[in-house]
């Protein structure tokens, strides 16, 4: 899953597909490097974001949503909101799943649109609001913590008439670095959730801290968390950087390969 921002303030490329031409372009690299979605997010959601409103939102999708739907008219697109307004618009304009940072607590009629539309819907758990997430972080215990929330949302979203949930335990939304590892390292157990694994780590502050770098200096590390991803039952990678993903999957083939090829 290639991450497009069209934002002016995401962590780390804010700004950089704000442009409808420049953001089309971005989408023919991703798609040609091995994207097999699309996730258009209008809205930031770093920590300490503020939200700009379903409006401004619309304003700064619709333009490249409708670029990228025309140009590439098979390609997957996924929208990255927690509004049901956006959400709807932009399934009603072709998009084919929404990814709801929320979870569906942000807005109450998410779960209708989705259910009505049919889509996949991607369920990511987070810990407060994105403006308060990363206040104070607190757990009994985050693996399991994580799992019960979100084995009973979808539970929960199933009965409100969703067909199809991908889990995404939220890596930096609400956790420390410690959490973050910890549910990277425990991500085997998510898979008794049946239903397919998202992880978002590409270039995160889980790698910064740790590596004393920048978000332009964390592809090394990302490239290294996705081979741990993808090894612990990954199902979705979502990056900024398509070829390097691609190729942690295609040498995780060959692995998986050998391990049931051997007599």
């Amino acid at each position: 899953m290639g991450i497009l921002n069209l934002t002016p303030d995401s962590f780390h490329d804010g700004g950089a597909w704000n442009d409808t031409e420049r953001a089309v372009a971005q989408a023919d690299r991703m798609l040609r490097e091995g994207a097999d979605i699309l996730d258009l997010g209008a809205q930031s959601t770093r920590p300490g974001a503020e939200k700009i409103g379903a409006q401004e939102e619309w304003a700064r999708l619709h333009p490249v949503l409708s670029a990228v739907k025309k140009a590439y008219p098979d390609a997957l697109l996924s929208i990255d909101t927690f509004h049901a307004t956006v959400a709807k618009r932009a399934l009603d304009a072709g998009a084919d799943l929404i990814n709801d940072v929320s979870g569906g607590d942000a807005d109450p009629d998410m779960w209708k649109v989705v259910a009505e539309a049919r889509a996949p819907y991607v369920m990511m758990h987070m810990q407060g609001t994105p403006m308060t997430m990363q206040s104070n972080p607190t757990y009994q215990d985050v693996v399991s913590d994580v799992y019960e929330k979100l084995q009973t949302k979808i539970f929960r979203a199933y009965d409100a008439g969703i067909t199809d949930v991908i889990a995404d335990v939220g890596f930096g939304f609400g956790k420390t670095i410690m959490h973050n590892y910890a549910l990277l390292d425990a991500l085997p157990e998510f898979l008794a959730l049946q239903c397919p694994v998202l992880v978002g780590v590409s270039r995160k502050s889980m790698i910064q801290k740790v590596l004393d770098a920048t978000s332009d200096d964390a592809l090394n590390g990302t490239t290294t968390l996705h081979a741990w991803a993808v090894d612990r039952g990954a199902h979705i990678l979502r990056v900024h950087d398509v070829a390097e993903a691609t190729e942690v999957v295609k040498l995780h083939g060959a692995l998986k390969q050998s391990r049931t090829s051997q007599p």
